[in-house]
């Protein structure tokens, strides 16, 4: 966990780790814009605390490095903005940071102290990255290990791990994506390699009946395939879920049209449609029998 302080006699906070609830994480040996911060954990053990000041032109590039823990706090790409040049180059292009603290403390560099608590050291090798410290080639080649890993801790039932594994391997995916001409065929290889992972985070969605979540997942697959079976049935049984009822009909009626060997379990679906809203139609009657003749 890490404090950072402006220094002077109230010692007003820029960033608190524990209070964004995620502590940071280092992978030594990366590049890092902040030497002074790997230089002091390399003498640390867990259960440590460390506290010093550095003098302005030490932590010039800080508030880049905040934007970017700031980013990983809340689940976002730490390098969300940025292009690829150096760092001077992005504070003098970049207009705004996105946080009136950070842009005050960009266009004024000042000494800041910084409290940092080691909690725990992981030896090489044990350690897993997340999506935003790898590399492409990492990337990709952890793609086809999170999907294994995903798909067993969905087949034991572990329905919201699994989920965040299917997320993780979309993530890497994602981000090479974005480095891609959108529509050339590198941006389509990968985008024909995403769209399983998110079907497959979709089928967790519906179990988690996060449905609208399903909704805007399957409507994108769809806008691009439009013949993806899978996308159609799952889209349909999250509409069923929230009452839409002629759009759950709609999609089902795709599923029969694209592959009618679908029709049992297309069929199994409409069934639980229609009992539900005998259901609905009964209730409805008696919460609202006798109040037009009061």
């Amino acid at each position: 966990h890490y404090r950072t302080l402006r220094c002077g006699d109230e010692e007003t906070p820029v960033d608190d780790s524990r209070a964004r609830g995620k502590p940071m994480e280092l992978i030594a040996g990366k590049k890092f814009k902040l030497p002074v911060w790997e230089a002091a954990l390399r003498t640390m053990r867990p259960g440590e605390r460390a506290r010093f000041r550095c003098d302005a032109k030490h932590v010039v590039l800080y508030p880049l490095v905040s934007k970017s823990l700031r980013n990983i706090a809340a689940g976002k790409d730490p390098l969300e903005g940025q292009r690829h040049c150096c760092s001077i180059v992005q504070m003098h292009e970049h207009y705004s940071l996105g946080y009136p603290d950070l842009d005050e403390l960009q266009k004024n560099p000042q000494p800041l102290i910084f409290d940092i608590e080691v909690l725990k050291v992981e030896p090489p090798g044990s350690y897993q990255q997340d999506p935003w410290a790898m590399t492409d080639e990492e990337k990709l080649q952890a793609v086809p290990q999170i999907h294994k890993e995903g798909n067993e801790l969905y087949r034991q039932g572990k329905v919201p791990e699994a989920a965040a594994k299917y997320y993780d391997a979309i993530a890497c995916l994602k981000n090479l994506q974005m480095k891609e001409q959108p529509g050339s065929p590198d941006w389509i290889e990968l985008d024909q390699k995403i769209t399983p992972l998110l079907l497959n985070y979709c089928q967790c969605k519906l179990q988690c009946e996060e449905y609208y979540e399903v909704l805007d997942h399957c409507s994108s697959i769809l806008n691009k395939y439009e013949d993806n079976v899978k996308a159609y049935f799952k889209r349909g049984k999250a509409h069923a879920a929230v009452w839409n009822v002629a759009e759950a009909q709609a999609d089902f009626a795709k599923v029969l049209a694209l592959d009618p060997s679908l029709r049992p379990v297309v069929s199994k679906e409409l069934r639980s449609l229609e009992a539900r809203l005998r259901e609905k139609d009964a209730e409805d009657k008696i919460r609202f029998k006798g109040i037009f003749s009061q």
